[in-house]
């Protein structure tokens, strides 16, 4: 497959059935500054319950997201988390920065076949995210951490059980991620891959854990779009009434 070098060429996603989205900073732009309520949460979360001062926090919690995935993996496994209360309490944001997103139900809608969310977070914010851009009714399936059981999507078991879960064949599906790394598993399984890049930088995480800036175009990303809607839009795709 020969690799697009910039998200204004017309790629051509024909083959594509299924269209598999991350939710954070990819389904929104990382320009909306959403994810630094959350960010903000687990920070607080972890300082509330391993009881540390808040830069101590910080870097336990930065620590987790490089090594584990996630903080709330690193909390799970290093102490023993039960994750029921952390989704609650990080996921507790005002949700009106989504009032800057792009309008990009048209685009989704237009798109043939199935569509589906598939995040490291909670159903529950899926659900709210979705539901606040309008275009919540627009999905198949929203396949959240739980689903995963526990597991991040940089781990190919998260994309087991995402495979598991919905029944696509990745050969006709596409996903779209703004972390590079947790496309290596889809990469590896047929996906077509499509890097959504920011020239905001939420995460402040360590090398390898960072999301995708201008210029980023791993090896094992098919495509890259700087802007989500204006991709789908100019994307080639089947027909809605193709066989």
């Amino acid at each position: 497959m020969n690799f697009a070098t910039t998200s204004t060429n017309f790629v051509n996603l024909l083959h594509v059935d299924n269209w598999v989205f991350d939710l954070d900073n990819t389904l929104y732009p990382a320009t909306c500054d959403l994810f630094a309520g959350i960010d903000a949460r687990i920070q607080e979360f972890v300082a509330r319950t391993l009881q540390l001062p808040p830069d101590e926090a910080r870097r336990v919690q930065k620590d987790f997201y490089a090594k584990h995935g996630t903080t709330l993996n690193g909390l799970m496994k290093v102490h023993g988390l039960q994750p029921d209360e952390f989704l609650d309490f990080v996921h507790d944001i005002d949700l009106s920065p989504l009032d800057l997103a792009p309008d990009i139900a048209a685009e989704l809608a237009a798109l043939p076949g199935r569509r589906y969310i598939f995040t490291n977070g909670s159903l529950r914010h899926a659900e709210q995210v979705t539901r606040r851009m309008k275009i919540d009714h627009l999905f198949d399936g929203m396949i959240d951490i739980a689903a995963s059981g526990f597991t991040p999507k940089h781990e190919p078991a998260a994309h087991d059980r995402f495979l598991e879960s919905t029944g696509i064949d990745p050969a006709k599906s596409t996903m779209f991620e703004d972390l590079a790394r947790n496309l290596v598993p889809a990469h590896e399984k047929g996906f077509t891959t499509i890097l959504v890049r920011s020239t905001k930088d939420w995460s402040r995480e360590p090398d390898g854990a960072r999301p995708a800036g201008p210029g980023d175009h791993p090896p094992h990303v098919h495509h890259v779009a700087d802007d989500l809607a204006q991709f789908l839009g100019t994307a080639r795709v089947k027909r809605a009434d193709a066989a």
